[in-house]
């Protein structure tokens, strides 16, 4: 009897304790791995979230663009009638300028037609040779009379029309700000949700655009926004291979998804390397092409095209891709450089404020900034500048817009 107790108050064997042990551990593997699954899910339903998101900016953009194309056209319009107009003032003040100087012959001979013949003695020859110049001069006076009279018709034609155009345009651009509003809000709330250190990724793509915003040309920018990229992107991979080593799982999956999320976008809507120009992009703004691919400019043929768009028109990307810069850069102001895939790359010029930021990713269609507003008739009009360009090279990019945005 004293030995069973004795027996019973000793301490446990090694194999108890080792059992015991392997119990604890495996408690701890399995709370790890519900930890993940739920971390998992997490990530996976704001995934699914942010892309439910991104699919309703795309429709709010889209149906945005249609009030956008009526007012691009109502403005467009409205500026070629404010032309017509200013030209026929022209018209009209020259031709009033050049009878100027016969106006005190017209009246005097409009009030004292025979004292003004008589008024210098002569020969009855030289009289009779004034008469008919003085009739030759009222046939052109009358001439010139009666087209004073159609340039004035013209301008009060062209005023008139202006004045019937105005309240269109007034309507359009009431439509377009009510539309504007409603996108102008989910793009705050997309930003309100997005972290402002979302990963390190974020970190590497701004410090890349940072010093390719140093870049003299850009295509030296596009060269070292891709050296940056990879040098990041190996960093990531070298920390995976490391954190693998060292046993580290949770070290070793946020660098796999670091080095994912700095290599090349892929998957619907972006290009491959060996695409062929099909119509693939969307076009980046309801608007009108005023400068094609190759045509003459200042810096030689143009090796973009340039879009006259309604005022305050939302640009879209053209593409599914990354954001690599978005920011003032040289003689182009507000740039932004979207990698599309595959070697390709869109650049967009001519914001007046960016929606988007440096590492974000972007559906085609989406917004991703504005264009500056305009008085049509008063001025110069905005456009924005597109560019396409693939391995750093530009190449046209009119087939590879859709026919319709």
């Amino acid at each position: 009897m004293i030995a069973f107790i004795l027996a019973a108050a000793s301490p446990p064997s090694k194999q108890q304790a080792t059992r015991q042990q392997v119990q604890q551990a495996d408690q701890a593997r399995a709370a790890e791995q519900a930890t993940q699954q739920q971390a998992a899910a997490r990530a996976a339903a704001a995934a699914a979230e942010e892309q439910r998101l991104a699919e309703q900016r795309v429709a709010a953009a889209a149906k945005l663009r249609q009030a956008e194309a009526a007012t691009e056209a109502a403005a467009s319009r409205m500026d070629d009638l404010q032309r017509q107009r200013r030209e026929a003032a022209a018209r009209l003040a020259a031709r009033a300028e050049a009878m100027q100087p016969l106006l005190p012959v017209i009246e005097r001979l409009s009030l004292y037609p025979a004292e003004t013949l008589l008024a210098v003695p002569a020969a009855p020859e030289d009289t009779l040779r004034g008469i008919i110049v003085l009739q030759g001069l009222a046939r052109q006076l009358q001439q010139e009379s009666a087209a004073l009279r159609r340039a004035q018709a013209v301008l009060d034609a062209a005023t008139a029309a202006v004045q019937a155009e105005a309240p269109k345009l007034a309507a359009a651009e009431a439509a377009q700000r009510q539309e504007a509003a409603a996108l102008d809000q989910q793009i705050a709330a997309a930003q309100a949700n997005r972290k402002a250190a979302e990963a390190d990724a974020d970190a590497a793509a701004s410090r890349a655009a940072d010093q390719a915003a140093r870049a003299e040309t850009l295509r030296t920018m596009l060269v070292t926004l891709d050296a940056q990229r990879r040098a990041d992107a190996a960093s990531a991979r070298e920390e995976a291979a490391r954190a693998t080593r060292e046993k580290n799982g949770a070290a070793a999956e946020a660098a796999h998804e670091r080095e994912a999320a700095l290599s090349r976008p892929t998957g619907g809507g972006t290009l491959a390397a060996a695409a062929a120009p099909k119509g693939q992009l969307t076009a980046p703004v309801a608007g009108t092409v005023f400068r094609s691919w190759g045509d003459p400019t200042d810096a030689g043929p143009a090796t973009g095209i340039s879009y006259h768009a309604a005022p305050a028109a939302r640009v879209v990307s053209p593409c599914a891709g990354r954001v690599e810069f978005a920011a003032p850069f040289r003689s182009y102001g507000l740039l932004m450089i979207l990698d599309c895939g595959g070697g390709y790359h869109a650049v967009l010029a001519g914001f007046d404020r960016l929606d988007a930021k440096v590492g974000q990713d972007v559906r085609p269609g989406e917004p991703v900034g504005v264009m500056p507003g305009w008085d049509p008739g008063a001025g110069a009009r905005p456009s924005l500048y597109v560019e396409l360009r693939h391995d750093g090279q530009p190449v046209n990019p009119a087939p590879w817009l859709k026919a319709t945005s």
